[in-house]
C-alpha cells in the first residue's frame, strides 16, 4: 500500500471557479487560470513548509503545447524537488469516444468540471496528453481499464521507482 493525500486539480481550481456563474460549457474568462495558479502555488508552499515528508497525488489535465499546463507541472515538480520527494508523473490516455462519454456525465458538473463534449473532442483532436518527459513517467491507457486496475499499475510504478532508487 502507498499512503498519500490526493490534491485534485478541482480542489485547487474550484475556490476560484465557484466565484463564476458558469454552466460547464461556456468558455471561462480570459486570465482566470492565473488565479487558480496562485491558489495551487499557495497549496504547494504549505506542503513544502508543513508536510515535506508526506506523500501527495496531484491530478492535472495537461495538454501538449499548452504553456499554462506546463507551468502547472513545473509548480508541482518544483515542490517535489523542494521536499526532496520522488516524482512519478502518470499520463492517463483515453480514446476520444470514451472520453466524450465520460465528459458528458452530469455528475461532473457538481465538481465544476466541463461537460462540453464538443470541446472535449476538439481538445482530443488538437493536442495529446501532456508528456513531462520525466524518467519516472508511467503511461496508462484507461479507455477500457477499471479504476482498480489503473490504481494497481500506478502503485507498481511507484514501488518500482522507489526500489530503483534504493538499489
Amino acid at each position: 500500500m502507498v499512503s498519500a493525500k490526493i490534491v485534485d486539480n478541482h480542489w485547487v481550481n474550484n475556490p476560484i471557479l465557484r466565484l463564476l456563474d458558469e454552466d460547464g460549457t461556456a468558455p471561462l474568462p480570459k486570465g482566470i487560470w492565473e488565479f487558480t495558479g496562485r491558489v495551487r502555488q499557495t497549496v504547494l508552499d504549505a506542503i513544502t513548509a508543513y508536510a515535506p515528508s508526506a506523500n501527495f497525488i496531484f491530478t492535472h489535465a495537461g495538454l501538449e503545447g499548452d504553456e499554462r499546463r506546463l507551468r502547472t507541472f513545473q509548480q508541482i515538480a518544483g515542490a517535489a524537488e523542494a521536499c526532496d520527494a520522488v516524482l512519478v508523473p502518470v499520463r492517463l490516455l483515453c480514446d476520444e469516444v470514451e472520453l466524450a462519454r465520460r465528459v458528458s456525465n452530469r455528475e461532473r458538473r457538481q465538481r465544476l468540471k466541463s461537460t462540453d463534449v464538443a470541446a472535449s473532442r476538439d481538445r482530443s483532436r488538437r493536442a495529446g496528453v501532456f508528456d513531462p518527459v520525466h524518467p519516472n513517467t508511467l503511461v496508462v491507457d484507461v479507455t477500457s481499464a477499471s479504476p482498480g486496475k489503473t490504481a494497481i499499475a500506478i502503485r507498481e510504478q511507484i514501488l518500482k521507482v522507489l526500489g530503483d532508487l534504493s538499489a
